[in-house]
């Protein structure tokens, strides 16, 4: 697979990724406690989508590597948020294991990239 293809693929992920969170949080419970994190997390998970879209058209490495870090931040900050609804027992953990391990995945994706790219 070559970056282009890489980066479109990813495009497609990110936006699922995204498409997965808006729809977690329609199905949130309305208390204020989810309400708070719900949004928080409804505005970093969909953020995640929009910042790798903004890293495809990076303008140059040192572009791409300012990016990258903002597209880490927020797929950790979408990860932390999610983590708070389980350990404090706002959704169950088994209704949460899929978009956990979603950002846990693109994060290691990203970080790598990261790295990657500031070692080149």
């Amino acid at each position: 697979m070559n970056n282009y293809e890489f980066g479109e693929e990813m495009k497609k992920r990110t936006k699922a990724f995204a498409v997965r969170i808006i729809k977690f949080y329609k199905r949130l419970p309305k208390t204020d406690e989810a309400r708070v994190l719900g949004r928080q997390v409804l505005r970093s998970g969909t953020s995640v989508a929009a910042n790798y879209r903004a890293v495809c058209r990076a303008k140059s490495r040192a572009d791409f590597i300012s990016k990258m870090g903002t597209v880490v931040e927020e797929t950790d900050e979408s990860l932390l948020w999610l983590e708070l609804f389980e350990d404090a027992e706002i959704i169950a953990a088994g209704k949460l294991s899929g978009l956990k391990q979603e950002a846990e995945e693109l994060l290691s994706i990203f970080s790598r990239s990261l790295n990657t790219s500031r070692r080149s």
